[in-house]
């Protein structure tokens, strides 16, 4: 349960979204057999509040992959009439699509990381999250000096900080080369794209919640009730597979803020640090400072031994 120093040489191997029209139904009828009627009832019981919640239209969505431009155009001005409709916000969704000739990789300097919490702060805002159970794709773990095991750590840690004898790791969703959550998902739901962001299709995933259980760095999130965000604090600046405000009964996940990032800027959680301890960019730029980072710190990855190929990296000075 350790990590480990690791190569950081830029892998040539290409991530491409690979989904099969597999479709819902079929899904729910593999897994009932499977499991056995018991089993499986109870494993998608959040899907009965969910269902009670959606739409003929949503329901009868096509996955995302295979939506037409016109498709997707008539699927995002829905979800911006209803978020107007649910939440009195004028918003406006993006279809960001992955930069040709990127991929995205971050890095996190533990030696300046002095737990402040900042970057959950903004993720919670940036993204759109449940305020009443302040939710957050980042958790902040305060962990012994002298271990990278995340076991021995505590994320409910309290008072002045940052603490003689500790340090803080921010672990966040890693964006693997080779996801588990995706090999799991039994609809396609979530899959890697060509920048190496792994996504979610929120209208087509079912909240069978095998990717939350299959991700070993606990990155997944599911929404048990209808995420609750006054008007005046949703950001409208939004995106199809990113910040926009998840339904009930789906998991969800960070995505670097592929709603910034496609578009040239940064994530929120690193503009949000006061101490400088990430670094963000794109690892093929031979010019990038995560490039000189990689090549010339000694970084560390979670969890190596499970073979997940992270994209999120570690360092000391």
């Amino acid at each position: 349960m350790t990590s480990t120093e690791t190569d950081s040489t830029p892998s040539s191997k290409p991530s491409l979204p690979i989904v099969e029209n597999f479709s819902r139904r079929a899904a729910v009828k593999a897994g009932f057999a499977t499991l056995g009627a018991g089993a499986f009832v109870a494993a998608i019981s959040p899907l009965r509040q969910a269902a009670k919640n959606t739409s003929a239209a949503e329901f009868m969505q096509t996955h995302y992959t295979e939506l037409s431009t016109e498709q997707k155009a008539d699927v995002i001005a829905r979800l911006e009439a209803e978020t107007k409709e649910k939440y009195g916000a004028d918003v406006t969704i993006g279809d960001d699509r992955p930069i040709p000739g990127t991929k995205f990789v971050y890095a996190i300097n533990l030696s300046v990381c002095n737990g402040n919490g900042k970057c959950v702060e903004a993720c919670h805002k940036e993204n759109n999250h449940d305020r009443d159970t302040n939710q957050s794709y980042i958790r902040v773990i305060e962990m012994p000096k002298g271990t990278m095991d995340m076991e021995q750590g505590s994320t409910t840690y309290t008072g002045v900080v940052p603490k003689d004898d500790k340090f803080y790791l921010p672990v966040q969703c890693q964006q693997c080369d080779e996801p588990p959550c995706v090999d799991v998902c039994p609809v396609k739901a979530t899959w890697k794209e060509e920048d190496g962001i792994v996504v979610v299709d929120y209208n087509w995933c079912i909240g069978c919640r095998y990717c939350e259980a299959a991700c070993p760095y606990h990155a997944r999130r599911f929404n048990w009730k209808k995420p609750e965000v006054p008007a005046a604090e949703v950001n409208p600046d939004q995106s199809y597979l990113s910040n926009r405000i998840r339904p009930v009964g789906v998991v969800e996940k960070c995505t670097y803020c592929l709603h910034r990032t496609r578009r040239g800027k940064l994530p929120a959680c690193l503009e949000a640090c006061p101490t400088g301890a990430r670094v963000f960019g794109n690892i093929l730029d031979k010019d990038s400072n995560i490039r000189w980072i990689l090549e010339n710190k000694r970084v560390y990855i979670l969890k190596e031994e499970l073979g997940t190929k992270p994209a999120f990296f570690y360092y000391f000075d």
